[in-house]
């Protein structure tokens, strides 16, 4: 088994000897300041510029988590925690809407162009991937509507690699 799948179902932790239970439980401040965990929680086949420690999804890693029930719950955890980050609740019909705490999360996330959003491109990527493609398209959903109301400065680039991430998966 490889270390990322021992990581997600809770037999390791990421390099930094943290488990994803610790990472779930982590506040918003420690999410937005600490920039080395989104590679673990939300992991890619192709290695990240920024974390020379993430791991590498493989090919058994995309079928291990699209074939298990667990792992699928638990990314589902992980985006779950990750949208009240951003200031999004899914809602019980599986739609992605403003939390409680979107006002709150405006400065840090949606006011400027920020790391978030890059983030949030790997999210979706990661999301497709892995087999929850339909909480990719319906996070997607929210994010046309931000872009499409213009109340933040969303490029149209960043909105570009957004839908290019929910839409490049098979």
């Amino acid at each position: 088994m490889s270390n990322l799948l021992d990581f997600y179902c809770g037999r390791g932790t990421d390099a930094e000897g943290r488990t994803l239970a610790e990472l779930w439980e982590w506040n918003d401040d420690e999410l937005e300041e600490v920039h080395d965990f989104i590679q673990w929680m939300f992991p890619l086949s192709e290695p990240s510029r920024f974390n020379p420690d993430a791991p590498l999804l493989t090919g058994d890693d995309i079928a291990a988590f699209r074939g298990d029930a667990l792992l699928q719950s638990r990314l589902r955890q992980s985006f779950e925690r990750i949208l009240r980050f951003l200031g999004f609740w899914r809602a019980e019909d599986g739609s992605v809407v403003e939390g409680p705490n979107f006002a709150d999360r405006i400065p840090e996330v949606w006011q400027y162009p920020n790391h978030n959003w890059l983030r949030i491109t790997r999210i979706l990527r990661c999301l497709g991937q892995l087999g929850l493609k339909s909480e990719a398209q319906a996070f997607f959903v929210r994010l046309d509507a931000l872009y499409s109301q213009r109340k933040f400065p969303i490029t149209a680039d960043t909105f570009g690699y957004w839908s290019d991430a929910v839409h490049s998966v098979d």
